[in-house]
């Protein structure tokens, strides 16, 4: 008989959690104005708004933090991290940031124009939103099989090569200043980019004088996929991967709190040390100085670290069968989930779940606000609320997908936390046909308005 899977890991410290009654929940999130970002972290039981800063640390990690050195310009720290960056992604030449929106910003301020068109697989929320606040415009290029939610497609995150081409040959390559490949593509389930469609980005963005940015908040996922699904890549490791994956980009941009395993940083590194000087302006004006950003040296030192432990096989396997434990739950009680389950979450499929909402009334924080009452969990919309409005018409934009994300921390919960956030979904699933009104706007901001969005029930 097989020895069953078990974590690579045991725990050394416990932080208390508590259970609360459904009229406090009530209340809670009438006052948090049905925005679950609004809810106090001790009002939660099981947190599955994020990943991104609240997985948990090693030894190895809270070791480095100790040794953190906290000069404010050439740090140890900052060379510790920029040897790990230069070895696992082969880029000469790095910013720290205090997150990865913050080096969006940074780059961004570089390369992106009044005007300018940025192709992409499904650009995620803060993307988008530094994108459109340039009065610029972001298009979506992701293959259709990444929008049936049935479909077995091993490579979801996939940009399709017509729609790129078609975007490279009808825009002014001028208005183009690169093409943006998410890793694993967040808004599409957290679902992987083949090695293939990266190299076939490359040759082609090559072809018409185009910069490949990679978003690698989660690269490490990515390159695990690549390793189970592609061919030829079985016997090579996640290390092996992840250096060919970058050899075909100019640059990256990352949110280490993601696959660095830190709860606060990012950086962004690029090959050309031109772009590296004009986006040091930047960053010195928005983050600090240039070796150490928006990171202290304790964080660096630690980021390093979490670099090589998350490009570790084993790692990976832990945290990847941990998401996939959950989806297949969910699966087995015919709940509607993005197939296959991605490498950070599960997406529920809220326009299949809860068929009696209408669109207008956001069927997937409808669908979130029924999770947290029915057992505290907090998950996050992935849908019209996050779409934002048209930039012109001012309308919602309404995605070929809405969805419920559950995105799971990184060693921080066990399979039992995933028991009771299955069964709750399954009880909400139960009575799904007793759920017919939404919710309504009572204010929100002009740009990435789910932070901030202010609801009511209809």
């Amino acid at each position: 008989m097989d020895l069953p899977f078990a974590e690579s890991y045991k725990i050394k410290m416990v932080e208390p959690i508590y259970r609360s009654s459904r009229e406090q929940r009530e209340e809670w999130i009438k006052t948090a104005k049905y925005n679950l970002f609004n809810l106090k972290s001790e009002q939660v039981y099981i947190d599955l708004l994020t990943d991104s800063g609240t997985g948990a640390m090693s030894d190895r990690q809270w070791a480095a933090i100790m040794t953190g050195d906290e000069s404010y310009a050439g740090s140890s720290s900052y060379y510790n991290l920029k040897n790990s960056i230069n070895k696992i992604f082969g880029f000469d030449y790095f910013l720290p940031t205090h997150q990865g929106r913050a080096a969006e910003n940074v780059l961004f301020s570089v390369l992106v124009k009044d005007g300018d068109v940025i192709p992409g697989n499904s650009h995620f929320d803060t993307t988008k939103g530094h994108i459109e606040f340039r009065n610029a415009r972001a298009v979506d290029c992701t293959i259709d099989e990444a929008f049936d939610t049935e479909s077995m497609h091993p490579f979801k995150g996939n940009i399709d090569m017509e729609k790129l081409e078609k975007v490279y040959s009808t825009v002014d390559t001028k208005k183009i200043p690169m093409v943006i490949v998410t890793l694993t593509c967040n808004t599409s389930g957290g679902q992987p980019v083949s090695m293939k469609n990266m190299r076939e980005i490359y040759e082609l963005s090559k072809k018409y004088g185009i910069k490949v940015v990679f978003d690698s908040a989660r690269f490490a996922e990515n390159a695990w996929f690549i390793q189970q699904r592609e061919e030829g890549y079985r016997e090579k490791t996640i290390k092996q991967i992840v250096a060919e994956m970058y050899s075909y980009s100019d640059a990256m941009t990352m949110s280490s709190k993601k696959d660095g395993i830190v709860n606060i940083g990012g950086f962004m590194a690029m090959r050309n040390e031109d772009l590296y000087n004009q986006a040091s302006v930047f960053n010195i004006m928005f983050e600090g100085f240039n070796t150490y950003g928006g990171m202290a040296g304790r964080d660096m030192n630690a980021l390093a670290v979490g670099l090589h432990e998350v490009t570790d096989g084993h790692y990976l396997g832990n945290r990847i069968e941990q998401v996939k434990y959950l989806g297949d739950k969910l699966i087995n009680w015919k709940i509607p989930v993005q197939k296959p389950i991605g490498g950070h979450a599960v997406f529920i499929d809220a326009t299949k779940f809860l068929k009696h909402v209408p669109k207008e009334e956001y069927i997937a924080q409808t669908l979130a606000i029924e999770l947290y009452l029915e057992a505290g969990v907090r998950g996050v919309e992935v849908g019209t609320l996050l779409a934002d409005r048209d930039p012109k018409t001012k309308e919602n934009r309404y995605p070929r997908l809405e969805m419920l994300r559950l995105a799971i921390p990184r060693r921080t919960y066990t399979n039992n936390h995933m028991n009771v956030v299955a069964v709750a979904l399954k009880n909400i699933f139960e009575r799904r046909n007793e759920i017919t009104k939404g919710l309504k706007i009572l204010d929100e901001a002009p740009i990435m308005r789910h932070f901030s969005v202010k609801l009511e029930r209809v």
